[in-house]
Parts: structure tokens; C-alpha cells; sequence
């Protein structure tokens, strides 16, 4: 279980993250929505610690995540996988190297550099392709991939690192409408199939609608809103992506 005690963030003399107390439970498919700097992004790197909370407390399986540093905090990078916006791939490199990227944490740095990885973590490879639908692009150059078909290599990646809470920030913003859909569903997929906790921010609240079992609707740092899709009203919406057509209405 995650769990976010009164957690705070700033940027100067501006709040990020306002005193945010929240609880996932194992297995749930979360998807946090909200106008750009409404604070979802910071959410998510405070919970991978890619940054640090100003105050409060984050806690995985009783375990206080703001307390670790040096190799304890790189395995909990790696437990809790990030997938990007812009994917974060070395595109010069080819498809399934980059997927092998997602095991370097558990690996010698040598062997890594020089790409000498093991039949074992090779075969994983592959199969974390074939679960994506890119099994069949494994030696092809990163480079030549649509953005749908990288963001898909992205959470293949993600996969390897075995992780127990799978974090996607903005995954699908950058893409059309069907590789949006083909993404969402490689994420339920993760969720579903292998009992993994998944954490996706988004601002396309029809495909958080579709695909997530519970919203969480945050603005100006605050969560202003936690449920199930169907709870969402207009006037909800409204409150969180500040539709002045929509708030005069109500």
C-alpha cells in the first residue's frame, strides 16, 4: 500500500504540492487528472523521489520512503518505474536494448557498457516486447518507431525492472487518439494481468474515464476530488480544469 501523509512541496515561493494525504491500495488503477500545473507531475516524482518533499511523509508497505538514500533509494527507483512523456529512450540504440536498460539497476556497470547481457535477461526482453505488441521490431533501431511504438518499448522497459508501482506521467499526450488507447490498454494490461499498482496523470479525462477505476482530481496542489469515475460531475470537471463556461453555467 502507498500511502501520502500531509505531503508538501515548493518551488520558491511557489506550492506545488499542498499538504496532500492520500492512500493506494495494491492493485488499483489510479489515474490523477487535472489542468497542467495543477501539481500532478510533482506527485509522481515525489512518490519515485526524483524530488524531494518539502514535508510530509510517503510510505510504501510501512516503509518511509522519504528516509532512504544511496542504494536503498536507486532500488526503490527501480521498484516504483517511471514511464515519460517523451519516453526517454536512446533511439540511436536498438529496440530491444533499450528494454535491457530496465535491468541495469541490478547489473555490474561494465558488462552493461559494453551491452553483455545475459540469454536470461535477453529472453525477458523479448517477452516484455511481445506483451506490448513489439516483439517483432526487437532489432530494429529505436530511432525509425512511431511515438505510439516507442512510448510501448517505454513501458516494456518499465516491465523489467519487475516493478511493484508503475508511475506514467502524461503518457499518452503526445499521441493520436488510437495509439493513446493502444498505450492505456498495455498499462491495464500490467495492472490487471500482473496485480501491479499503476499511477497515471493525465489531463484527457475520457481516457482516465475508460481506463482507470478510480480518479483523483487535483488543482493548485490540493485534491479536490476522489472516486470513482462515475462520481465525477460537471460541475467537479469544471472545479478542475477551471472552465469559466462551465463554471458560470453551474
Amino acid at each position: 500500500m502507498l500511502e501520502l501523509i500531509n505531503v508538501r512541496k515548493c518551488f520558491g515561493e511557489k506550492i506545488a504540492i499542498n499538504d496532500v494525504t492520500l492512500t493506494v491500495k495494491p492493485g488499483e488503477m489510479v489515474g490523477i487528472i487535472g489542468r497542467s500545473g495543477a501539481g500532478k507531475s510533482t506527485l509522481l516524482r515525489l512518490i519515485n523521489r526524483l524530488a524531494d518533499p518539502d514535508g510530509g511523509q510517503i510510505r510504501w508497505e510501512d516503509r518511509d520512503i522519504t528516509a532512504i538514500s544511496g542504494r536503498p533509494l536507486r532500488e526503490w527507483r527501480a521498484h516504483s518505474a517511471m514511464i515519460f512523456q517523451r519516453f526517454n529512450l536512446v533511439e540511436r540504440l536498438d529496440v530491444v536494448t533499450n528494454v535491457l536498460v530496465g535491468c541495469l539497476h541490478r547489473r555490474a556497470l561494465l558488462p552493461s557498457l559494453i551491452k553483455s547481457f545475459s540469454a536470461e535477461d535477453r529472453a525477458r526482453a523479448i517477452l516484455e516486447l511481445d506483451r506490448v505488441g513489439m516483439a517483432d521490431k526487437a532489432l530494429q533501431r529505436t530511432e525509425t518507431l512511431s511515438g505510439g511504438e516507442m512510448q510501448r518499448v517505454a513501458i516494456a522497459r518499465a516491465m523489467m525492472q519487475q516493478p511493484g508501482l508503475l508511475l506514467a506521467d502524461e503518457p499518452v499526450s503526445a499521441l493520436d487518439p488510437f495509439n493513446a488507447s493502444g498505450v492505456m490498454g498495455a498499462l491495464v494490461a500490467a495492472n490487471r494481468e500482473r496485480g501491479i499498482t499503476v499511477m497515471i496523470n493525465t489531463h484527457t479525462i475520457d481516457l482516465a474515464r475508460a481506463f482507470c477505476q478510480r480518479l483523483i482530481g487535483m488543482r493548485e496542489g490540493r485534491i479536490v476530488f476522489d472516486g470513482a469515475p462515475a462520481a465525477l460531475s460537471g460541475d467537479l470537471e469544471a472545479e478542475l480544469f477551471g472552465n469559466p463556461v462551465l463554471l458560470q453555467a453551474a
